[in-house]
């Protein structure tokens, strides 16, 4: 028979091979684990270590029916003994309440989340016989937590739970598809170039669901059934939470996992990039072209294959000959260089044996070990290796960041494989299949725990990836090798909202994409345009792209031979889009106590800087179905332009508040729909009525009607 115990603030259970241990993690949240192992694992993964509850807060009530029957019959039944662990067949049922969230547990295992209304937020799936609840008691024989064994040691887990109607799901990370609402979807978890799993869900039910398990896998938010899975681990670990708004479980969110650090002040501009600056002179030029033109910018980028060889982690002084000067000048005019790191070392690599021979490299299960083969056979790093963590760092340390390096572009950070096959990959902590989410969070600790320990403070480096957690290590992602199409930029719409929403509010697109575009095509020019004021209103302004058509390389050596896209300044695409960039680009420079504001909010709080209407707007249930516009910061309301040849689109201004459109001042009622004006070169925005941001709309507003 199953036994229920209570073990201080945790309520036990265990059955057969089964142990279950529920548990306070942070107010009004629980954690859940569940393993078949001779022990619980103690990995937190993503979950820091919660704050200390006030005393009483937790509850922990056992139902006992042999005890309640005969009090019912007048015999006497002594109560059962909670307090050492000991587990008592007579204890039947039980709830542990935390705050606004309690769990409720029946003998046959089964786990019901209500919130203090005594609501249902969410319950397991399980169909059998011995379920006591006679409307799930059948024949079929599926199991709410299931544990299959794999050849070797560990389980392939597959956890179950009801699927409510009505309800709207939002979070998971970024993947390439259209779709705010994650209700019918079926994800991947597992990371590719532009694919970041990042496993927290929010639901409009008022509950907040953390996968707290690293293991490649898969979750189908099915109408029947939600299903999640993972192909190899040693444990079931999920946090939930409670609130009463997206804002409430947002906040407990980031208490469980970590918040960014402060923004750094320059990194609020503008950042100029493309694929890529070849030689230190050609780089020289374009930031001294900005500065002669008198355009605001804060960040230059120094993309990849600017080495001798992967692995390298250093400037090639055949085209990058003196950097310290470089960096001296880019410096003096106010600009900070990013320089791109690669996770992957060549054959051919300077370092490529002593880190092979210390352990430093990740491993294949079969066949040779090259993970790579893009400008060389290479291998990656193996991030969750602390001492090649900090190999990597002392490298790059010495090479760049000694000389003036204060922001570094961490690519390839998935990582990214020539074939996705994650049974074939093993690191330091385990097997790919098993831990391999983690990994990006592994190579921002990498850089971040470096460049603290080397006195930098607010930390923010660029990724291509990131997992729950990511964001404590400073980590601002981008969507990834993205293609360069309205379609593409629907997508990236999604992404951001979702990428908030779980937890990573340091984000960014390529602005017009990254494969393709010509700067001469006029369809081209205006799929730019529309990028770029969007690009405005995302928390990095960030420029890049790998424009056609190629441009002749300067040299035959190193990664001279990694061929460069055509220009991708804000200059090169005629004069029409260059006077929208202008303006856009100064329209960001006086958003910036602004977004100060909010890059505040996303440090302490974990406050989404962009996010749906329904965070700020919960009450009203239009703005929970609305996918293609989104808040920036609590008092701007933002309507991108999304499809080829629009000049104006329908926008939901949601109740609660009046609106004014940015432009032309006009006031409306919230709670309803207005067609706005989409001119090329102006994206439809309203300012919540009595927000002192209104006055930077009207000040952009004013020069463009002098300069007309």
């Amino acid at each position: 028979m199953p036994t229920i115990t209570k073990q201080g603030d945790r309520l036990a259970y265990r059955f057969d091979s089964e142990t279950l241990w529920i548990e306070p993690w942070g107010p009004d949240s629980l954690r859940v684990r569940a393993t078949h192992a001779a022990g619980m694992p103690a990995e937190d993964w993503a979950l820091i270590p919660p704050a200390v509850l006030a005393s009483g807060s937790v509850r922990i009530d056992l139902t006992d029916l042999d005890a309640a029957a005969a009090r019912a019959s007048g015999a006497v039944a002594s109560s059962p003994e909670v307090g050492s662990g000991t587990g008592l067949g007579s204890v039947t049922a039980a709830t542990i309440t935390n705050g606004r969230i309690t769990a409720r547990l029946t003998a046959t295992g089964k786990l019901t989340f209500v919130n203090q209304r005594g609501q249902v937020l969410l319950e397991e799936f399980l169909r059998n016989r011995s379920d006591l609840h006679a409307d799930y008691c059948s024949a079929l024989d599926i199991d709410a937590r299931e544990f299959k064994p794999n050849v070797g040691g560990d389980w392939a887990l597959t956890v179950r739970f009801e699927s409510a109607a009505p309800e709207r799901l939002f979070g998971m990370g970024q993947y390439q598809q259209p779709n705010l609402d994650l209700k019918g979807s079926d994800l991947e978890l597992a990371h590719r170039n532009s694919q970041a799993s990042v496993p927290f869900v929010l639901s409009s039910r008022g509950y907040g669901f953390l996968w707290n398990n690293p293991s490649v896998g898969r979750v189908v938010f099915g109408r029947n059934v939600t299903t999640w899975q993972g192909v190899s681990t040693r444990s079931m670990d999920y946090w939930i939470t409670a609130g009463d708004t997206p804002a409430e479980i947002e906040e407990a969110y980031a208490r469980a996992t970590g918040t960014v650090p402060m923004m750094p002040e320059y990194a609020m501009g503008f950042w100029q990039c493309k694929l890529r600056y070849q030689t230190q002179e050609e780089l020289l030029s374009i930031a001294r072209g900005y500065k002669e033109r008198g355009l605001p910018i804060s960040v230059i980028v120094v993309d990849f294959f600017h080495w001798p060889l992967q692995g390298d982690w250093r400037f090639d002084p055949t085209y990058w000959p003196d950097p310290d000067a470089m960096i001296a000048e880019l410096k003096e005019m106010g600009i900070e260089l990013m320089v791109s790191v690669w996770p992957t070392v060549d054959y051919r690599s300077e370092n490529f044996h002593e880190m092979k021979d210390k352990g430093y490299l990740i491993r294949t299960e079969r066949g040779v070990r090259i993970s790579m083969t893009f400008q060389g056979n290479t291998v990656h790093f193996d991030a969750t290796n602390p001492e090649a963590r900090d190999f990597v760092w002392q490298t790059a340390k010495k090479n760049y960041w000694d000389k003036g390096v204060r922001v570094f572009w961490l690519d390839e950070a998935e990582p990214e494989y020539a074939v996705y096959d994650f049974d074939n990959y093993r690191y330091h902590l385990g097997p790919n299949v098993q831990i391999g989410n983690l990994y990006p969070v592994m190579y921002a600790k990498t850089f971040f725990d470096g460049m603290r320990d080397a006195g930098q403070e607010n930390v923010l480096n660029l990724l291509r990836c990131a997992w729950a957690g990511s964001q404590r290590y400073g980590a601002l992602v981008w969507s990834g090798d993205i293609h360069s199409s309205f379609a593409s930029l629907r997508n990236q719409l999604a992404a951001g909202l979702n990428m908030g929403i779980a937890g990573i509010p340091w984000w960014t697109t390529d602005i017009g994409g990254f494969h393709g575009g010509d700067p001469n095509d006029s369809a081209f020019r205006e799929l730019f345009a529309r990028w770029f004021e969007y690009g405005t209103f995302c928390p990095v302004m960030r420029l890049h792209g790998d424009r056609d058509p190629k441009q002749p390389q300067v040299g035959t050596t190193g990664g001279a031979t990694c061929l460069s896209g055509a220009a991708n300044e804000v200059w090169s695409y005629g004069e029409e889009v260059y006077g929208i960039c202008r303006e856009h680009l100064f329209l960001r420079e006086r958003l910036r106590p602004y977004i100060t504001d909010r890059m505040t909010e996303a440090h302490e709080k974990g406050t989404p800087v962009i996010r749906p209407l329904f965070y700020d707007f919960s009450e009203d249930p239009e703005a929970w179905t609305v996918e293609d516009q989104y808040l920036f910061g609590p008092d701007v309301l933002v309507a991108p332009v999304l499809e080829a040849g629009a000049r104006s689109r329908q926008v939901y201004l949601p109740a609660g508040c009046d609106w004014i459109d940015a432009w032309s001042g006009g006031t409306y009622a919230g709670g309803r729909c207005v067609m706005a004006d989409a001119p090329l070169g102006r994206i439809p925005v309203f300012v919540r009525e009595g927000a002192a941001v209104r006055e930077v709309f009207a000040m952009t507003a004013q020069e463009e009607r002098t300069d007309k």
